[in-house]
């Protein structure tokens, strides 16, 4: 399924999803929208109406941004002139997005109704507009139910209501409470509020989760639509006096994301005028991941709707979702923030989900995290025309170093006899590759990784240059990258024409399993590889792990692969890393193709699988994985910070250098 892209204004477009979706109750129920805030709070559902996740909601608040989210407004259940299925998802005639914002129209004969749902950037506020555009008049009747949990699941919240000039507070015990309001219509409370049971979680009966949800039955507003007022706009907010207007509201969404696209077309005004649709749709998509981080900081969300902020997925992503984008100013927020928070030679891999909890040692379980810090800060660099950043930090970049070469936390440090960065100790899971249920890794990698000694010699590559620019002497750095360059050839594995996943493990050989890992090795700016090499690890991954959504994160062959993704937590996490299909690796992949073969168009061949995605899971984005065996469902979040990233990356990487590969 395409989705079709019609101009809406000179900048933001209509995306119009097939009319399988309208026509199928089915797909209606499985593909699923996204609004969000800059705060880490979202808004979250099913075309069709139904919540299937627990998830799923029209107000998740930040609380404490962008952590403390809290499902506080579960649905609006709609009924039409009494019918209860006045907008359910037989009377769905068309579905799109006005940029993100997810528009419906539902249809009785020649009466057609349309509903809008969006958020206010940097508020805790949804809005939802309902507008009649033929026919009628009509009554609707809107019943709110309303929640105050983590949308992870948790206990009955202790709740009453109270009646506002023009709507309802909900006030949660020993908590803020939040407003439902609307600019026309009569709130009638529930007398008494009723708690309804056993909602069906479709979507969290697959993963072995709780299939069942509860919601408080709060109030109605009723209002008629027609001629002189066709229009209503409902309010949830953390705030009593969010706007009620809604033109004026979705004219200031559209402001926004106007203003995200001319910042691309600002940077990239090479490329963006012939840029396709779908590329036009990540850069709204990426900015969906861009967060605040309370007190003054900034941050990038990993993924929608479970993940927070995670500071690998956060320097992966940066590139992609900011510096591509023409958001410097909104990277350098981020790198000063993880900056601040390093220790002991590294940045957090993970905050707490509370904001009054605080770092310890186990939030910096990372051995790569601050290696792209090093890569991101490069890229920022560039594409900024500005030192400052680097000579800000350098005194604490030239700490992070010294602690890698000394040795820091959870065994991370440089063997002196070939310069290459080991890690791991215990049951600790230090890579990307990062799933433990209970208490066991399933990839714990301990040794010398490919990926993570290929980011190593990036980042002293990279120290090296910042040296010459803050005026210090490079020579210790540029000597250290050599001599790791030259140790990276232990990882070539002649037998099978590829490089050993990992070497000098703990039972002192090496792991000889196919793995994306070592395209970084090709995708990152310093070479390691020989051409003739780099060929024939490009040839294999292709062959073996390449997918049109991304790459296995296993060898098919290895008698460890799981080609499907699902069931309960441990069976997925088993399957997490062994098989399953990692978009985000198409950015790399693409980009080494390129780099080895100079064919843009090619190239960029790999990419383009993802316009036809961006109808398929969460509309609009794209998702985290997919599973490994045909026909390569999708998996995990609906909407993945590092897979957008990587895709948008790649993508302007390469089709900024086509007129010079052309020449080749």
């Amino acid at each position: 399924m395409t989705p079709t892209s019609t101009p809406m204004s000179p900048r933001v477009a209509v995306v119009r999803f097939g009319s399988e979706i309208c026509g199928d109750p089915r797909l209606a129920a499985e593909r699923e929208w996204l609004v969000t805030n800059g705060l880490g709070g979202y808004a979250m559902g099913t075309v069709s109406g139904a919540p299937s996740r627990s998830y799923h909601g029209l107000l998740i608040a930040a609380l404490a941004p962008p952590v403390e989210r809290t499902l506080l407004l579960s649905q609006l259940q709609e009924s039409v002139d009494g019918d209860p299925d006045g907008c359910g998802p037989l009377r769905i005639v068309s579905f799109a997005l006005e940029g993100t914002v997810p528009r419906w129209r539902f249809a009785w004969g020649e009466t057609l109704l349309e509903k809008r749902i969006w958020m206010a950037q940097g508020a805790n506020t949804t809005h939802v507009s309902y507008r009649l555009v033929r026919g009628g008049p009509i009554q609707l009747s809107l019943t709110a139910w309303v929640q105050h949990r983590s949308p992870h699941g948790g206990e009955r919240p202790w709740l009453t209501l109270a009646s506002l000039a023009r709507g309802v507070e909900v006030r949660p015990l020993a908590a803020a409470p939040f407003v439902l309001l609307s600019d026309r219509g009569h709130w009638c409370l529930e007398e008494p509020p009723l708690w309804v049971e056993g909602v069906p979680l479709v979507a969290e009966a697959e993963r072995g989760l709780a299939s069942t949800a509860e919601h408080l039955r709060a109030a109605t507003l009723t209002v008629t639509l027609g001629d002189p007022h066709p229009g209503v706009t409902v309010v949830a907010s953390t705030r009593r006096d969010a706007c009620t207007d809604g033109d004026r509201a979705l004219a200031e969404r559209r402001d926004h994301e106007d203003g995200l696209l001319r910042s691309w077309v600002a940077a990239q005004p090479a490329l963006a005028p012939a840029a396709p649709a779908w590329i036009r749709q990540l850069v709204l998509a990426a900015d969906a991941f861009v967060v605040e981080r309370a007190p003054e900081g900034a941050s990038l969300i990993a993924g929608y709707p479970w993940f927070n902020d995670w500071g690998r997925d956060t320097m992966i992503s940066l590139a992609g979702l900011t510096l591509a984008t023409g958001r410097c100013e909104r990277a350098e927020r981020i790198l000063r923030t993880y900056a601040a928070h390093s220790s002991h030679g590294l940045i957090p891999n993970s905050f707490p989900d509370r904001a009054d909890q605080p770092l310890d040692q186990r939030a910096y379980n990372t051995v790569d995290a601050t290696l792209w810090f090093f890569q991101a800060l490069a890229e920022h660099r560039q594409a900024s025309g500005s030192d400052a950043l680097v000579r800000d930090l350098f005194p604490q970049l030239e700490g992070i170093v010294e602690h890698h070469v000394a040795g820091t936390w959870f065994g991370i440090r440089m063997d002196p006899a070939d310069g290459l960065l080991a890690a791991g100790e215990g049951e600790t899971q230090l890579t990307w590759m990062d799933a433990k249920p209970s208490d066991r890794a399933i990839t714990p990698r301990h040794g010398k990784a490919v990926e993570v000694n290929a980011l190593w010699i990036n980042a002293l590559r990279s120290m090296a240059g910042f040296s010459r620019v803050t005026g210090a002497d490079p020579g210790r750095w540029q000597a250290l990258a050599d001599r790791a360059a030259a140790g990276f050839q232990r990882f070539w594995n002649p037998r099978m024409g590829c490089c050993f996943d990992v070497i000098d493990g703990p039972s002192g050989c090496s792991d000889g399993r196919l793995r994306p890992n070592q395209l970084l090795a090709l995708s990152l700016p310093e070479p390691l590889l020989s051409p003739a090499q780099a060929a024939s690890v490009l040839a294999l991954c292709g062959r073996r792990l390449l997918t049109r959504h991304g790459l296995r994160s296993l060898d098919p062959a290895d008698p460890d692969y799981r080609g499907h993704y699902g069931g309960d937590a441990q069976r997925r996490d088993r399957a997490y890393h062994q098989g399953t299909v990692w978009a985000w690796w198409l950015g790399p992949f693409a980009l080494a193709h390129f780099r080895l073969h100079g064919d843009a168009a090619l190239a960029l061949s790999f990419l383009e699988p993802m316009a036809d995605h961006l109808g398929a899971a969460g509309l609009g984005s794209l998702s985290e994985i997919f599973d490994g065996d045909a026909p390569h469902a999708p998996r995990g979040c609906i909407a993945q910070a590092w897979s957008v990233a990587q895709v948008l990356a790649a993508w302007t990487a390469i089709s900024g250098e086509t007129p010079r590969a052309a020449g080749r």
